[in-house]
């Protein structure tokens, strides 16, 4: 088995069992991970069939991860400060702009 097949298996092998119709499937950070390095290798709409996700939802999960880096699918309580941050250093461009303008 390829290192690609492995890592699909591994992927997969957490979410073979089919939801209730009632219920939504719920992906973790490491299968989010895993979709995403995967996606890159063999192509978005053959990974959403393999991994039977929606191609929306891995198109996502790739913007997510282009955004947002490593920490796309941290918990959002680990990623307040860095949003705070990069909040803070766009303030500071703007301002620095202004004063450029000036």
């Amino acid at each position: 088995m390829n290192f690609n097949g492995a890592l699909r298996a591994a992927v997969k092998s957490k979410y073979q069992t089919d939801p209730s119709p009632d219920s939504r499937r719920r992906f973790d950070a490491a299968f989010k991970q895993g979709a995403f390095t995967l996606s890159k290798r063999v192509g978005v709409s053959q990974e959403a069939k393999e991994l039977q996700v929606g191609e929306s939802n891995l198109r996502n999960w790739i913007q997510a991860v282009e955004a947002h880096g490593i920490q796309a699918f941290a918990p959002l309580s680990q990623r307040t400060d860095v949003d705070a941050e990069l909040r803070c250093l766009r303030d500071e461009v703007r301002v620095l702009r202004m004063e450029k303008d000036i």
